[in-house]
């Protein structure tokens, strides 16, 4: 629903740098007993027996008495070493010292929707900008670090109307991700009445669209107590609509008795609020069916799960553009006349190229789309009618997203190297080079002695696997540096390059960094 940039907690690299210093500093400190306690339980058929099952009460006496005293151990240990208390001031000024960072989400009634995040704030806070240029006066919309002063609570996700008078906020308390949708004025801050809970899960997420005046929205919702057994409480979404200043016992139902249990539903509105588009994901295995309601408030299936679509936005020309990997393992972007229910018409505008497309934004006069090769990013503009695209410049070795374009062909997107701090760039059609705008991240350490080196390594039945390796300009290749080799691959999600200005204490203690691309993602 918003886009964002890819950060990575500094904390890995405390528990990383711990684990370093256990093979040059051995400290014996007593172990705190861990009794074995066996629990057999039955899964499918399948006997497992659990030892430490036990430790899973957190509340129980004895597994709070067990954590004090790892806690303390932990404690003992670290302050032995003679360079942590150097380390973690370091890393403290490094976090501290880094400016805010924005995730652009929205541009309506004429303002850029943002959340700014800037340590030691614990939760980032939405903002309104009417530009993304300097001066880019900001303007505070919601403020969790002051609705609750504990620090607990999160906003899950945000959409404004489409005037951008108002906003829908799911917000949910201690990282339960249990979230209740509230509804604030943009100017004022001023909470609406309205209160909506059990729109938002961590087992499907939630989403909401406005309806076109904004006197309504378009909601996802989770059984109501009685309505389903316990077990199913946070299963079985469904899609509901609110009217602003009527109770919640008054909300009419919309669409979702049918889709599956474990359907995860994100909702969208065109512009002009005429239309609503339910993406409907059958869980995570990545296929999806979608659902288009016309202003007549009729739902008609667009795809369905085997139709290989995987993402579809509204264009600026009543059309519908689709994300197709049917045929196209690597992704074609497909055109849909807005109300043709039948997916036989659409027709290819981008075809499978040798990147893999990861998202794309219609303009007023094409496409833009974000190709991933290997990790790193490449972005291009197809303008209707012509074969050849426009590569867009963007920081080498490094990830795009969050493509948004609200005005003919204007874009903004996020953009980050392993090097160069996160940021938002601008560009349009006839510009050699895109430009930086005044929300880019500057960080309180410089990587220009820094290099990232593209390997490949070759696993066992042949295939080549990118590796990303930052080190040390000039730094002596014998085999003896320290080095941390890290790597995810599953659903799809593939590790994209990022900063983080963290990694300056591991380079300066003369560590090599690198970052494997495995399969699956």
């Amino acid at each position: 629903m918003h886009s964002s940039i890819r950060w990575v907690f500094p904390v890995r690299f405390g528990i990383i740098f711990s684990l370093f210093a256990c093979r040059a500093f051995a400290i014996a400190l007593p172990e705190v007993p861990s009794p074995r306690e066996p629990v057999t339980n039955i899964y499918h058929g399948v006997t497992v027996v659990d030892d430490y099952q036990w430790l899973e009460n957190g509340n129980a006496p004895k597994v709070r008495e067990w954590t004090k005293e790892q806690n303390a151990r932990t404690e003992d240990y670290f302050d032995a070493l003679p360079f942590h208390d150097g380390i973690a001031q370091e890393l403290e000024e490094l976090i501290g010292d880094e400016s805010a960072g924005y995730s652009v989400g929205f541009h309506r009634g004429g303002y850029y929707f943002a959340l700014r995040n800037k340590p030691p704030a614990q939760q980032p806070v939405l903002v309104e900008l009417k530009s993304v240029f300097r001066p880019a006066l900001r303007r505070v919309v919601f403020n969790p670090n002051t609705w609750n002063t504990n620090g607990t609570t999160a906003m899950d996700w945000y959409v404004p109307s489409p005037d951008g008078n108002l906003v829908a906020i799911s917000l949910s308390e201690k990282g339960s991700e249990n979230g209740t949708l509230h509804f604030f004025e943009t100017k004022t801050g001023r909470a609406l009445p309205d209160v909506i809970p059990g729109v938002q899960f961590p087992t499907a997420g939630g989403s909401a669209a406005w309806n076109a005046d904004g006197t309504g929205i378009f909601y996802t919702r989770y059984p109501r107590p009685g309505e389903r057994p316990e077990s199913d409480s946070h299963f079985f979404q469904q899609i509901w609509f609110h009217k602003l200043g009527s109770p919640v016992s008054a909300d009419t139902y919309e669409l979702g008795r049918d889709f599956p249990r474990i359907a995860e539903i994100q909702l969208e509105s065109s512009d002009d609020g005429k239309w609503i588009l339910a993406s409907v994901a059958n869980g995570d295995g990545g296929d999806y069916a979608h659902y288009l309601r016309n202003s007549s408030g009729e739902w008609h299936q667009l795809t369905h799960f085997e139709d290989g679509i995987k993402l579809i936005k509204f264009g600026r020309d009543d059309s519908l553009y689709l994300l197709s990997r049917k045929d196209a393992p690597r992704g074609k972007i497909l055109r849909l006349p807005a109300g043709e229910t039948n997916l036989t018409r659409a027709r290819i505008i981008v075809p499978e190229t040798r990147g893999v497309v990861q998202e794309f934004e219609a303009a007023a006069s094409g496409i833009y789309v974000d190709e991933m090769v290997g990790g790193p990013s490449r972005l291009f503009f197809y303008k209707f009618g012509r074969r050849s695209p426009t590569e867009i410049s963007i920081l080498p070795i490094s990830s795009a997203g969050g493509l948004l374009s609200w005005r003919d062909d204007d874009l903004i997107f996020a953009n980050s190297s392993y090097v160069e701090p996160g940021g938002w760039f601008a560009w349009r059609p006839g510009e050699k080079n895109s430009r930086r705008t005044a929300l880019c991240v500057t960080s309180p350490a410089s990587f220009d002695d820094i290099e990232v080196v593209r390997e490949f390594a070759t696993s066992k039945d042949g295939t080549k696997i990118p590796i990303n390796i930052m080190r040390k300009k000039g730094i002596r290749l014998d085999g003896n540096n320290p080095t941390i080799l890290y790597g995810y691959g599953g659903y799809g999600i593939s590790l994209t390059p990022g900063f983080n200005a963290t990694r300056r204490v591991w380079f300066d203690a003369g560590g090599v960094y690198a970052i494997a691309n495995l399969r699956g993602g």
